[in-house]
């Protein structure tokens, strides 16, 4: 026997999904002067050439058609110590940036200063799936700061990247 079950609850595949840690993404735009984002943890790099990367939307997202509007998108890698930005992000109530240091493009995409990588993004397609849509995104400019260590969520918490020994 292999200990495979099947799967009957969308909570049966929460709990599994919740083994494999992830890092966090701010998905953020600027519109009629202020950001406004949203928390994602589905994010993955696509391609080199053209430069991709991917995220996924619940499709019943309130955020996600204003964001889609703009031309750009900052993605901001989320960085050890945002874990209390990152519940914002991805509350449903209350002001999403308060407290929150973020810089704006002129073109409008919003980052979250501190984060690891920025990714000036728009979109290059979107593809229903299931209860969210994948969004791919063409990369226009990057900052990178790998000296900053990512905020990682495994298993409904944030946890550290520590190094092997």
């Amino acid at each position: 026997m292999t200990g495979i079950v099947p799967v009957t609850t969308g909570e049966q595949l929460r709990h599994a999904f919740g083994c494999f840690p992830s890092g966090v993404i701010a998905v953020c735009g600027e519109r009629d002067g202020a950001p406004v984002g949203l928390a994602a943890s589905s994010f993955t790099s696509v391609s080199l050439e053209p430069p991709l990367v991917s995220i996924c939307v619940q499709d019943r997202s309130t955020t996600w058609p204003w964001l889609r509007r703009g031309g750009r998108l900052g993605l901001s890698v989320l960085a050890e110590g945002h874990d209390v930005l990152c519940t914002q992000l991805a509350s449903r109530t209350g002001d999403r940036f308060a407290g929150v240091d973020w810089v704006a493009t002129p073109e409008g995409a919003v980052f979250v200063r501190g984060a690891t990588v920025w990714l000036d993004c728009t979109i290059h397609a979107e593809v229903p799936a299931g209860d969210h849509d994948i969004v791919l995104m063409q990369v226009r400019g990057v900052r990178a700061d790998p000296s900053a260590a990512p905020l990682v969520f495994h298993a409904s918490r944030f946890r550290r990247l520590a190094a092997a020994s």
